[in-house]
């Protein structure tokens, strides 16, 4: 019990400390005024949907049915923005989330991309995957690797278009593992580029299509959460390449 009390102790003031220095922080209310309105703005429009298929399954010869499957989309959209949205406050928190810890990377690789070959296929993307090294170790736990490893990949799936290619590359650098996600589909305009992890950002080409708007948000958080680096590169018509690289 002694034990147990003093791990208590000492989570309690961690958090306290480290919500002092965000309160702190001579940006704080901008910041937080400004992540309350994203979140607010991304509510609002899968609310508004769903209000208006409600609306529609009163009307005389509804297609209840399809307004169903319709509506219960829109709920699994807004819990995934919750669930999204929970998880990388949990990073910026500071928390353990990432419990840093070893992974054979390529199983988990070739199992996700096995996972996601029918997705791919109907969105005419073509996924491949190359392994350097099929002993390459990940310092994340598996959950984590595959959380990252997925949001890359969703992103080509909703965003490289229709033709394009997509390659996954598990390498090794001196010092450094490398999981690189490249396609050479529509790109983004450059001037999008830089800003690819910021929460909510959506350049033009992802403003019809559907997503939270985390996804990259939350693979820069974990990688640099285990100590690496992620970065982008690419632009309009030149494809998207997002690099990851952690230290061994």
């Amino acid at each position: 019990m002694p034990s147990a009390i003093v791990s208590s102790s000492s989570t309690i003031k961690t958090f306290v400390t480290r919500y002092s220095r965000l309160v702190a922080h001579p940006d704080y209310e901008a910041l937080r005024t400004a992540f309350t309105a994203s979140v607010s703005h991304e509510l609002r429009t899968p609310l508004a949907r769903l209000q208006s298929l409600l609306e529609s399954a009163e009307l005389p010869g509804a297609d209840l049915q399809g307004l169903l499957r319709r509506a219960r989309d829109e709920v699994v959209e807004m819990t995934e923005l919750v669930d999204d949205v929970l998880f990388l406050s949990e990073l910026e928190q500071g928390r353990e989330v990432v419990s840093l810890g070893e992974t054979d990377a390529a199983p988990v690789l070739r199992g996700l991309v096995s996972e996601l070959s029918e997705r791919a296929e109907l969105a005419g993307l073509r996924l491949e995957l190359r392994i350097e090294d099929e002993e390459i170790s990940f310092p994340l736990r598996r959950r984590m690797l595959r959380l990252v490893a997925e949001n890359l990949l969703e992103n080509a799936l909703r965003y490289a278009g229709e033709g394009a290619t997509c390659v996954v590359t598990l390498a090794h650098e001196p010092g450094h593992v490398v999981l690189d996600v490249a396609d050479n589909g529509t790109g983004v305009p450059d001037e999008d580029v830089p800003r690819l992890f910021e929460r909510f950002f959506r350049s033009d080409r992802a403003r019809t299509t559907r997503g939270t708007g985390l996804g990259l948000a939350i693979v820069k958080h974990v990688v640099e959460s285990a100590g690496g680096n992620v970065e982008a590169r690419g632009g309009q018509g030149r494809g998207l390449d997002v690099r990851c690289v952690l230290p061994v």
